[in-house]
C-alpha cells in the first residue's frame, strides 16, 4: 500500500479516537502533502555496455553532423532562425515584479510564429550587473512569473535574465486555427502541435523560435560577455534541446527535465508530445542530446531524487560516466548530474540553485 495512504489511514484514526468529530481535515492534508512519496527507482534494462551503443558519436564532426540535423528538423534550412521578435516594449512595467531586488527595467519581447502562436518573454535588467546573462524557461505548469524566486536569485547575483514560458502556457495565447481537415480547433495542450505536421511546416520551431529570436534580439542590442541557460521541468527539456542545437548558450543546467528513452517505462515518466516525437530522437536521441549541449560547454543535469512529477530517484547516474567518458574522447567539455535531495517538490531547490551560481562563476 501507498506510504501516504498509510499514513493517512493511522493519522486519522489517531485524531478519531483522540479528538473525535473535531478532526481538523486540513492538518491530515498538509501531513500527507508533507509526507515525499516513497522513492521508486525508474525501470531500467540496460546495462552499461547496451546503453554506450545508443550513441552514435565518436568524432566531431559526427557530432556536427547531429547539430546540423538538428537544425535543418526544425528550421528546414541548416540555419538558426536569424530573425528579431516581432515587438519590444522597453521599460515595460508589470506590478507582479515590482518588487524585485536590484531590477532596473524590464523589456517586454514579443514573438508570432506560425498559426498566430505567440511567446512573451521579459528580458529583466539589474541595476548593477556583471554583463553576463542567463534564459530562465519555465515548464509546463504555467507563466515564468512562477520561477520569480529563481529570477530574483539572478538578478541579486548581478546577472540579467531572459524569462520564457511554454508555447500556449503563461501569457502566451492559445488560438483557435482553422484546420482543412478537422475544422476549428482550439490549441490548449502541446499535443494539438501533431496535427500541425505537414511536409513544410514542424511543430517543434514553436518551442524554440522564441529563445532564437531572443539570443538575436540581445546580441543586437546588447554586449553580453555570456549567455546560460535555466530551466524547470518542460523547461529543463526546452534547455536540454536549445543548448544542443545553439552554440551561444555556454553552460545549461536542466532540473528535472528529461530522461533517456530507456528510463521512461514508467507513464509518468514518458512526456508529452515534444518529449517522444519518433522522428526526432530516432535521430538524436537524449544521450546524444546531452553529449551536444556538453561539447565544449557545460551541461549539469539536476534531478530531484523525490520528485511527486516525474525523473524521481537516480536513474541519471546509469549515463553520466558514459557521458563524460565520451566527451573527453571527442575533445572537451563537461557534464555533470546532480541529485536533489534536499526537498520533495517538483522545483529549483535553494540547493539547487546554489549549485548553479557556483558553476555560473566558474571561468
Amino acid at each position: 500500500m501507498n506510504t501516504k495512504i498509510i499514513a493517512l489511514v493511522i493519522l486519522i484514526t489517531i485524531l478519531s479516537f483522540g479528538i473525535g468529530a473535531s478532526t481538523n481535515f486540513e492538518t491530515v492534508k498538509k501531513f500527507v502533502s508533507d509526507t515525499p512519496e516513497e522513492n521508486f527507482e525508474p525501470l531500467n534494462f540496460m546495462n552499461e555496455s547496451e546503453i554506450e551503443t545508443l550513441i552514435d558519436i565518436k568524432t566531431q564532426n559526427e557530432l556536427f553532423n547531429k547539430r546540423a540535423f538538428l537544425i535543418n528538423f526544425i528550421w528546414d534550412n541548416n540555419v538558426i532562425s536569424e530573425k528579431l521578435p516581432n515587438s519590444i516594449e522597453e521599460n515595460f512595467q508589470d506590478p507582479m515584479f515590482s518588487k524585485i531586488n536590484n531590477l532596473k527595467q524590464i523589456n517586454k519581447l514579443e514573438t508570432i510564429s506560425e498559426y498566430n502562436i505567440n511567446s512573451i518573454s521579459y528580458h529583466f535588467i539589474p541595476e548593477k550587473s556583471n554583463n553576463k546573462l542567463v534564459i530562465y524557461h519555465q515548464g509546463h505548469d504555467g507563466d515564468f512569473i512562477n520561477g520569480v524566486e529563481t529570477i530574483e536569485y539572478l538578478l541579486d547575483k548581478e546577472y540579467s535574465v531572459l524569462a520564457l514560458s511554454m508555447p500556449l502556457t503563461g501569457k502566451n495565447n492559445q488560438p483557435i486555427i482553422n484546420h482543412p481537415s478537422f475544422g476549428k480547433i482550439k490549441l490548449l495542450s502541446h499535443d494539438h502541435f501533431a496535427l500541425l505536421e505537414t511536409k513544410n511546416f514542424e511543430p517543434m520551431k514553436l518551442f524554440f523560435e522564441p529563445i532564437a529570436r531572443g539570443l538575436n534580439y540581445l546580441d543586437s542590442y546588447f554586449d553580453y560577455h555570456s549567455y546560460s541557460m535555466v530551466g524547470i521541468s518542460g523547461g529543463g527539456w526546452t534547455t536540454t534541446i536549445y543548448s544542443a542545437i545553439d552554440e551561444r548558450i555556454s553552460k545549461s543546467f536542466s532540473v528535472a527535465g528529461s530522461y533517456p528513452i530507456y528510463l521512461r517505462s514508467e507513464p509518468k515518466n514518458f512526456g508529452d508530445y515534444e518529449q517522444t516525437r519518433h522522428e526526432l530522437y530516432s535521430k538524436v536521441n537524449y544521450l546524444e542530446l546531452y553529449l551536444l549541449g556538453a561539447n565544449q560547454r557545460l551541461q549539469v543535469q539536476i534531478f530531484n531524487e523525490n520528485d511527486p512529477c516525474c525523473f524521481s530517484g537516480s536513474g541519471a547516474t546509469t549515463f553520466e560516466q558514459i557521458i563524460q567518458t565520451k566527451i573527453k574522447n571527442i575533445g572537451s567539455g563537461s557534464f555533470e548530474i546532480y541529485i536533489d535531495k534536499s526537498q520533495n517538490e517538483h522545483k529549483i531547490s535553494k540547493n539547487s540553485l546554489e549549485l548553479i551560481y557556483k558553476k555560473l562563476n566558474l571561468d
